[in-house]
């Protein structure tokens, strides 16, 4: 069964956080099953490096060798879609609507969401998405 990755996940593993048991479980599983996750984690993670980057935590040569790594993992990207069902989820549940994007894809594809993002996971249990890893 596979299960949707949000970027918290991925950069918690980058950044080598992994304090919490939820980021190995996830990476560690994906040597056996596929991720999927909106197309917008594309950029979520992007944006992520190049934080850390100006907060100098990381160098442009790590994050280029991560955006490498993370080409090699299995993530289905999942298109973007023309209805409103993530606004919706954004306004019922008082999340982003890319928080909201992660926690549309679980519910359509009625798949568990791995997150570390408090709202989001509050927001999943609420709309009846299994959390991964809890």
């Amino acid at each position: 069964m596979s299960f949707v990755i949000d970027a918290s996940i991925l950069a918690a593993w980058f950044l080598d956080e992994k304090s919490d048991s939820r980021v190995e479980t996830a990476i560690d599983a994906m040597a056996r099953i596929q991720a999927c996750a909106p197309t917008l984690l594309f950029y979520e993670i992007r944006n992520a490096l190049l934080m850390s980057e100006r907060r100098r935590r990381i160098t442009p040569a790590m994050s280029a060798a991560f955006l490498r790594d993370l080409a090699l993992l299995p993530i289905r990207l999942d298109p973007p879609r023309q209805d409103t069902s993530p606004m919706a989820l954004a306004r019922d549940r008082k999340l982003t609507v890319y928080d909201a994007a992660y926690l549309e894809l679980a519910k359509r594809e009625a798949l568990p969401l791995a997150t570390l993002d408090r709202d989001l996971e509050k927001a999943a249990i609420a709309e009846g998405v299994a959390l991964f890893g809890a």
